[in-house]
């Protein structure tokens, strides 16, 4: 049981984990904090919350848990307001989509990797933002990727993966340099060619029309790029150099189909789309056994 809860940051995310902790009875209480007084009222309206602050450091006073929900941009922000705040015996933990830089943050705040801080990493979420999108079921037969480190306290690691093991979720872990390379491939990557191809029919001169009879398969792959804009760029920047790489990577792929195509050469073609269903396949048999 989780005594105090602080979340900073209540959108889709951390007002899911907070919704997926009630509904397990695994918590005690929840404080919320975040930039939005709007949003924080909604929370505390939808039960999501207990109260409130908008001060983050009053926010994890007497918290024995700590989830930071911010974009990364913010997260050297918000480690520097809690540092002097956090109980001795406060777990901190997060949901940052780029360990490496979410370490790197910690470290120039604290000067060391703190024991009692996990990295962590939910492989879950939608393309809807705001507390009013959260729900207890997020996190349920998905994946939660914890990256610690060697300093990193057995404790504070064995509670994080409890607190997610209660919101029904399947907990992993692997290196913080592995997790990054890992996610720009299957999370990040998607992120872009579905940003990339809506903007790029966006300012084609007969966009109405195309958007206008876009069939169900363009609505499906772009369905991400609803997602949050600032988030998405800071994760661009935080994971620079593995995401570049893998989009240099799709890039020669697209080359080797688009001349494939030019060349009429069906035995390439089917070759490339029968490997990739395949594998598709395989992926979605893998899910269903989770």
């Amino acid at each position: 049981m989780i005594q105090r809860l602080a979340i900073i940051g209540v959108g889709l995310i951390g007002g899911s984990l907070a919704r997926a902790l009630r509904a397990a009875g695994g918590v005690e209480e929840v404080v919320g904090c975040g930039r939005s007084l709007p949003n924080l009222e909604l929370a505390r309206e939808l039960g999501v919350v207990d109260r409130f602050t908008q001060d983050p450091g009053e926010a994890v006073s007497g918290a024995d848990m700590v989830f930071v929900a911010v974009p990364l941009g913010a997260m050297r922000g918000v480690f520097a307001s809690i540092r002097d705040a956090l109980a001795p015996e406060a777990v901190v933990t997060d949901g940052g989509s780029v360990k490496g830089s979410v370490v790197a943050e910690a470290m120039g705040v604290w000067g060391a990797m703190p024991p009692r801080l996990v990295p962590g990493h939910p492989i879950a979420g939608t393309e809807h933002n705001g507390v009013e999108a959260s729900f207890a079921e997020l996190y349920r037969n998905r994946r939660v990727i914890l990256t610690p480190l060697p300093e990193t306290d057995a404790e504070a690691l064995a509670r994080v993966t409890a607190m997610w093991e209660t919101c029904g979720a399947e907990v992993t872990r692997m290196s913080v340099g592995h997790h990054d390379e890992v996610l720009a491939a299957t999370s990040h990557l998607p992120h872009m060619l579905a940003f990339g191809l809506v903007d790029a029919l966006a300012r084609m001169r007969e966009n109405d029309e195309i958007f206008r009879y876009a069939a169900g398969g363009f609505r499906d792959f772009t369905r991400i790029a609803s997602s949050n804009p600032v988030m998405w760029r800071d994760i661009c920047l935080a994971n620079r150099e593995a995401l570049s790489a893998m989009l240099a990577r799709f890039g020669v792929e697209m080359t080797d189909l688009a001349e494939s195509i030019r060349r009429a050469d069906g035995d390439h073609l089917l070759e490339i789309f029968a490997r990739a269903k395949a594998a598709r396949d395989r992926y979605i048999d893998s899910a269903r056994d989770l």
